[in-house]
């Protein structure tokens, strides 16, 4: 059996019960079961081995993946100061944390967590907004009034104010693994 897709990280495998699923992303899109109740790596054995061939009884299901939610939600740019006071002004009215991303172009670490972050802000569109921050875009004041020393820097802004940051010069997936807790601590 093979499957032609046009996504490259299509898996196929087979679990115990005899049910082959096609996934992509961690979605299924769809199964197939046996109904005779072997599997097709057992048939296609016993095939090879000259037996006769019998008829292959499969049932295709269609599971599609749920397109209410996105799956990657870009990082609004911040501007200026005064965009920063506005955001900061919606967000405390009405009571929804943000959560930014100061970064650069030129900082490697930081343009492989931005996919990462993007990511993470679909799975919270709900619960908080994401932002991103160019700091070579923005005036200096902007940086100085966040302190920001390093990059990335991830913070979480409460009710007006930062309640907790990340420095990541780390691996992509611990930062966002202490993102994610982060956020879980304050959301």
């Amino acid at each position: 059996m093979s499957a032609i897709a046009v996504c490259s990280h299509i898996i196929c495998r087979e679990n115990y019960q005899h049910q082959w699923m096609i996934s992509s992303g961690g979605t299924t899109l769809f199964s197939l079961k046996s109904t005779t109740g072997t599997s097709w790596i057992e048939r296609r054995k016993r095939e090879g081995e000259g037996k006769r061939k019998g008829r292959r009884n499969v049932r295709v299901e269609a599971l599609w993946p749920d397109l209410s939610r996105p799956t990657v939600l870009e990082l609004e740019p911040i501007t200026d100061t005064d965009h920063l006071d506005q955001i900061l002004l919606n967000a405390q009215q009405n009571s929804q944390p943000i959560l930014i991303d100061w970064m650069a172009a030129w900082c490697r670490k930081c343009i492989y967590l931005k996919p990462k972050l993007e990511k993470l802000a679909a799975e919270y569109h709900n619960k908080l907004k994401f932002y991103c921050v160019d700091v070579n875009k923005v005036p200096q004041s902007l940086v100085k009034r966040s302190n920001i020393s390093k990059m990335p820097t991830i913070q979480l802004w409460k009710d007006g104010e930062m309640k907790a940051e990340v420095i990541g010069g780390h691996k992509a997936w611990m930062v966002i693994e202490e993102v994610r807790e982060m956020i879980q601590k304050f959301v």
